[in-house]
């Protein structure tokens, strides 16, 4: 197998919860050896897991990664991170602007040790601007982004959207700004501060809807699952006898096609169906034509004669469906695993790939400071019996 992308990288990994976590979590499948370290206490989503839906994000997000524990607000603590910095190319970490700083292990002090460390900040707002020191999770970076205010229906309150966008752009963001500060290096034999913030992250997805502003000259109301400017159609979810199916046409042709899978040829000189503009005026007519299609039929029927007809199309999946996708499935997105603490779970891989390149097997979550000995005794030289005594220290 050839070797992967990253192999020989070295990433201290503090991330939390979603953001940092699932940045660590591609690097490590890229092939980096990904160190995960955490308090004493283990860090938040860890926490939460013995006791909650936690559980699965965690296994999910720290798959494939060392553990290890180390306490910054211990003296002997912070001497191990700056050891173990020596050793490291890469420290992501997604705390609240400054919090390393505070602790005096922050970007300055561990450069200063590491010229060539890439040291990788994910924060909601960055480390700089007006809203820097401002707490964010991905509830308030939807409200702050714009986000909630185009989601819901009509009238309707703004809503979030069901993912956790905010924080997986922000690490998808930090992952991109990661490898770009290693290549970077390869030149010049630096290191480099990455800044990856969230609401930044967030704004390229707003495209549609700021085109909608233009294009109206005001705000664009929340229109649920049609067009965010109202100017194509058919452009929405539509009912089939066992669900729902999403349907979309762009462009002439897939307006055509589509009178040919619903059997409505008579419809092609229709003039309230002219072009894309009489179709957008007439958006109810339109669904409701394609509705009564959609209606007679199962969703994996419309699915199957939609694709037969070069028509934009898919099934509405629930969770459960998606577990099974029979496609993630043979990609080897998902794989069905026996995990210690979820039992049988599916879980997902890297969407990362290169060709010619196998992503490595899943390496199940580890249990907290698992590693310490391994990694102490490796990077550092220190032996089990030292890390017992920095275990009594409460160093680590």
């Amino acid at each position: 197998m050839t070797q992967q992308p990253l192999a020989g990288i070295t990433v201290l990994d503090f991330g939390q919860i979603y953001n940092g976590p699932y940045c660590g979590f591609l690097l490590a499948m890229a092939g980096a050896r990904v160190i995960k370290v955490e308090s004493p206490q283990g860090e938040s989503l860890r926490g939460r897991s013995e006791t909650s839906s936690a559980s699965y994000p965690f296994a999910m997000l720290n798959s494939n990664k060392d553990a290890v524990t180390l306490n910054l607000k211990s003296e002997r603590g912070r001497g191990l991170l700056r050891e173990l910095v020596r050793k490291a190319d890469v420290l992501l970490e997604n705390f609240s602007p400054g919090t390393m700083d505070r602790h005096g292990v922050g970007s300055d002090a561990l450069q200063a040790i590491n010229p060539r460390l890439i040291y990788a900040a994910a924060t909601g707002f960055g480390r700089t601007g007006i809203h820097r020191d401002y707490l964010a999770m991905d509830i308030t970076v939807q409200a702050m982004t714009g986000v909630m205010s185009i989601t819901g229906e009509g009238e309707g309150p703004p809503l979030k959207a069901g993912p956790a966008l905010c924080d997986f752009l922000g690490g998808i963001h930090l992952y991109g700004a990661i490898v770009t500060a290693l290549f970077q290096r390869e030149r010049t034999g630096a290191g480099l501060v990455v800044d990856v913030a969230m609401q930044d992250a967030v704004f390229p997805t707003l495209a549609s809807q700021i085109g909608a502003l233009h294009f109206l000259g005001k705000h664009p109301t929340r229109n649920g699952n049609r067009h965010a400017a109202l100017s194509l159609a058919p452009y929405n979810v539509y009912r089939a006898r066992d669900g729902h199916v999403a349907i979309i046409c762009i462009r002439e042709g897939h307006w055509r096609n589509l009178l040919d899978a619903m059997q409505r040829p008579e419809l092609a000189n229709d003039p309230r169906f002219a072009d894309m503009t009489t179709r957008a005026v007439n958006m109810e007519l339109v669904d409701a034509v394609v509705e009564a299609w959609t209606s007679t039929l199962d969703k994996a029927d419309v699915f199957r004669i939609a694709q037969a007809h070069d028509i934009i199309c898919a099934p509405v999946q629930d969770l459960v469906d998606v577990l099974d996708d029979p496609h993630l499935l043979a990609r080897g997105m998902l794989s069905k695993q026996v995990h210690p603490m979820l039992g049988d779970a599916v879980l997902p891989s890297t969407p990362l790939r290169f060709e010619g390149i196998v992503p490595p097997p899943l390496r199940m979550s580890r249990a907290l400071g698992a590693d310490n000995e391994t990694v102490y005794g490796e990077l550092l030289g220190l032996s089990p019996n030292e890390v017992a005594l920095l275990r009594a220290e409460d160093a680590i």
